[in-house]
């Protein structure tokens, strides 16, 4: 699974475990079985152990395809991609400058885009990743949105 998930998705994991289930119960059913109807219930349990791979098959083969998906970016404008100031606010450009400086630097675009994917909640190593940009970099960013998204107090009476 190439995502930044360790475990799988709820229902993912659900399908996973009715899979495994389905194996057991296919080996209790054969071992009950009578001799002479071993080899009927054993042609019937195949083939349900083959659509279990199918549906494990599927799940790994959806979440490589998600991992495959483009990322979601703002158009193009006439100084490459643009993201408003309202998207931008709470970047923390101070803490970036030195990064922006270093040898073999991300772009700041790249960084602008690591910001609108850690404000929505994506983890360092999954951005990192996906951007090609330093971890350090990734990380600095999702802590600072992390830091900017705090819960706005309600508004008074």
């Amino acid at each position: 699974m190439t995502t930044s998930r360790l475990f799988p998705r709820p229902r993912e994991a659900a399908v996973l475990l009715a899979v495994l289930g389905l194996l057991v119960l296919e080996e209790i059913a054969l071992g009950m079985a009578e001799e002479e109807d071993r080899p009927l219930i054993g042609g019937i349990l195949i083939g349900a152990s083959c659509s279990g791979l199918l549906v494990v098959g599927a799940v790994l083969f959806s979440r490589w395809l998600e991992a495959r998906r483009p990322l979601p970016l703002p158009p193009l404008g006439p100084n490459g991609r643009e993201y408003s100031a309202r998207a931008l606010e709470g970047f923390p450009m101070e803490a970036v400058r030195p990064l922006l400086l270093a040898e073999h630097a991300p772009q700041l675009g790249q960084l602008y885009s690591a910001w609108m994917l850690a404000r929505a909640g994506r983890p360092a190593p999954w951005i990192a990743r996906r951007l090609d940009i330093p971890l350090d970099a990734a990380q600095l960013l999702t802590d600072a949105a992390r830091a900017h998204t705090d819960p706005r107090p309600l508004p008074g009476p």
